[in-house]
């Protein structure tokens, strides 16, 4: 049962770092941008991290995480995580996803936590069976520093443990839900590429390209903590930055005429119809 957090949201309850004492050792198939994060995060502020094995792909990551941390292992296959670990994370990218999981030994004791965006439960309780306990996950990157909220599904115990070592935990009634909340994050790169667009704005106007820089990082990053900080939502902090008549209300009002926000929905449900694919 999701009990909900009314401070923050009406659906879902977003519940702080849990730590747990008892021994574990997780095993990561795949070592991209996520793994390195969920890695770092893991031993951040940690006096006796957990110990971990690494698949041999991605080398090079995997060789500076364990050069950096003596409980970091890298495997020489990526059968041989799952012989040494009992939580796995699947960090493979979903084109690749089936040959790899597929031609794992799974066994009954292995929890899987699949960071792959695509597969849903069904498939990936039929790629790694006899696995009984299976976790959907969207990790952030944030989670390198321990200030992660990783969304998972369904609710699992060891799930929460690892995930609660990297931050805050979010858990949706539903997979249809999390499937959204992943969708949601391949807006990253549009935001990005918006800030970019300001800092050209003013480059083009007579601030030189580092003074430009530097303001729309610290405008947006200040904004970013607001949004942490503050309990309104989002479009009461909306009203609260617009002035009737005022400048922040005419940029509003022209993008909305030109049907931004339509687009930004219609990319988002295009998106998610991929997911789901």
């Amino acid at each position: 049962m999701i009990e909900p957090e009314h401070s923050r949201t009406n659906e879902y309850r977003i519940t702080e770092s849990v730590e747990d004492s008892s021994p574990a050792t997780y095993g990561f198939v795949g070592t991209g941008e996520i793994t390195a994060a969920l890695v770092e995060g893991m031993h951040a502020g940690e006096a006796e991290p957990p110990a971990i094995f690494l698949s041999p792909r991605g080398r090079d990551v995997g060789r500076g995480l364990a050069q950096r941390f003596e409980d970091v292992h890298v495997c020489g296959s990526n059968q041989e995580v799952l012989d040494n670990a009992t939580t796995i994370v699947l960090g493979v990218r979903p084109p690749v996803a089936h040959g790899v999981v597929t031609q794992l030994r799974f066994r009954p004791h292995h929890v899987v936590l699949s960071a792959v965006a695509s597969v849903r439960l069904e498939q990936l309780h039929a790629w790694a069976a006899p696995a009984g306990r299976i976790v959907r996950a969207v990790p952030l990157p944030q989670s390198e520093s321990g200030r992660g909220l990783t969304a998972m599904y369904p609710e699992n115990a060891l799930a929460r443990e690892l995930f609660g070592r990297v931050g805050g935990l979010l858990v949706p009634e539903h997979e249809a839900a999390l499937e959204a909340i992943s969708a949601a994050t391949a807006t990253f790169a549009a935001h990005l590429d918006h800030l970019t667009t300001i800092a050209g704005w003013l480059a083009e106007h007579g601030v030189d390209h580092e003074s430009a820089t530097t303001y729309t990082r610290h405008v947006f990053g200040q904004l970013g903590r607001s949004l942490l900080r503050d309990t309104e939502s989002l479009a009461e902090l909306a009203d609260r930055h617009t002035t009737p008549g005022g400048i922040n209300e005419q940029v509003m009002t022209e993008l909305r005429n030109e049907g931004v926000p339509q687009v930004v929905r219609q990319a988002l449900d295009r998106v998610l119809t991929r997911l789901r694919e």
